[in-house]
């Protein structure tokens, strides 16, 4: 392995959430393998591992019921292995899906007391992360849907989220907190049907929103990957509106229950697109991985896992690199256009000009692109034969 793809650090912005690699291995037909990790000692760990840092709930890091002194004693606790370390915490969210007062929904439960308890605890969540120096604050609705239809007014439950989204961006504002909101799509689990079940959706939410310019997006691999979709196309288009806040890189199988599996797990080369993506457009934000390790891991699996996912990142980010360099996919780029898609479709003379020329349909229906070659010299770069 080169040098390039052997050690993280802290300049490549990897995080990982508390859950992520705190995850204890339940799911719905099984109890926990592992035992709950320490916030503290997953700090250290991770930073041991080359991460930037960590992201959570605020239920991870505060059990939830904690009295204020409980609370700032725990906080207190963190922030000193931050300092230990130089962990950082670029993003936290709010946990509104555990607990049995959320089981119909949070921001657009039907009883609006729910709905206000929710915003309290999102505005003191916000509190929490702004504290841990958080720039960024999620908001995943894994409640915020329905099964029954009749007991669900679509257009009532997104007026209630929007009038939620806004009352917290109205809060970060008058407390003068340097945050932006990003929304997590999904479409489905825990919930049958969840609001916002896309990046579609969700980017056409924000504009109706009262401070769009604060919102924008926390896309997760797993979730557009769920309905079939394709995951960079989704992020391509975030970036493109910029509104990519912050992503969640893990793997999926489409058709499957949210897996969260280990980045590059599964769908290596959508995985390779992704990160192309990415390293390409210099974004500079966190490369953060809600993920967890297998069922079957022991305490030392976990952290294997982590490592792992930060691996195949560089992996694939030298990949990127080669693909660039490579003369034969570069000469089929040519063969395929690719750079004549950047060219505006106006001329001169505007449409007027373009109803006025002459086209040769018979040669332009003719003409080959090429991308077959293209597409099997990716393959082969990927399998390491380039």
């Amino acid at each position: 392995m080169s040098s390039a793809t052997s050690a993280p650090s802290p300049d490549d912005h990897f995080t990982f959430g508390l859950w992520t690699v705190g995850n204890p291995g339940r799911d719905p037909f099984g109890v926990e393998t592992r035992a709950p990790l320490d916030p503290v000692d997953t700090v250290h760990r991770l930073a041991d591992l080359g991460a930037y840092g960590v992201s959570l709930h605020d239920d991870d890091l505060v059990p939830f019921g904690s009295v204020a002194a409980e609370r700032d004693r725990i906080v207190a606790r963190f922030e000193g292995a931050l300092k230990a370390t130089g962990m950082k915490v670029p993003m936290t969210t709010v946990n509104l899906f555990t607990q049995p007062v959320f089981k119909e929904g949070a921001f657009t439960a039907n009883d609006p007391q729910i709905r206000r308890f929710a915003l309290k605890k999102a505005a003191d969540a916000i509190d929490l992360g702004v504290e841990l120096g958080a720039s960024v604050f999620v908001l995943w609705g894994g409640r915020e849907g329905c099964e029954v239809d009749a007991a669900k007014p679509i257009a009532a439950a997104l007026d209630r989220l929007a009038e939620a989204v806004d009352l917290l961006c109205d809060y970060a504002i008058e407390q003068g907190y340097d945050l932006r909101i990003a929304l997590e799509p999904k479409p489905n689990e825990p919930r049958g049907d969840i609001l916002l079940p896309t990046v579609g959706h969700a980017l056409a939410f924000i504009s109706e929103l009262e401070h769009p310019e604060m919102v924008g997006l926390n896309p997760e691999f797993a979730h557009e990957t769920m309905s079939g979709l394709a995951f960079n196309h989704g992020v391509a288009q975030a970036l493109w509106q910029g509104k990519l806040f912050h992503i969640d890189l893990n793997a999926q199988r489409a058709g499957k229950f949210d897996q969260d599996y280990r980045f590059g797990s599964e769908g290596v080369r959508d995985a390779f697109y992704l990160v192309k993506l990415l390293e390409d457009t210099g974004w500079d934000g966190m490369r953060h991985f809600d993920s967890h390790a297998y069922r079957t891991e022991d305490a030392d699996g976990v952290w294997e896992f982590a490592a792992a996912s930060m691996r195949t990142y560089l992996i694939l980010r030298e990949k990127a690199r080669r693909f660039h360099a490579d003369p034969d996919i570069t000469a089929a780029m040519e063969e395929a256009q690719v750079a004549g898609l950047r060219e505006p479709t106006t001329p001169e003379g505007g449409l007027r000009a373009i109803r006025a020329a002459d086209y040769d349909l018979a040669a332009l229906g003719a003409q080959g692109y090429g991308m077959e070659r293209l597409d099997a010299l990716v393959d082969e770069l990927l399998l390491g034969v380039r």
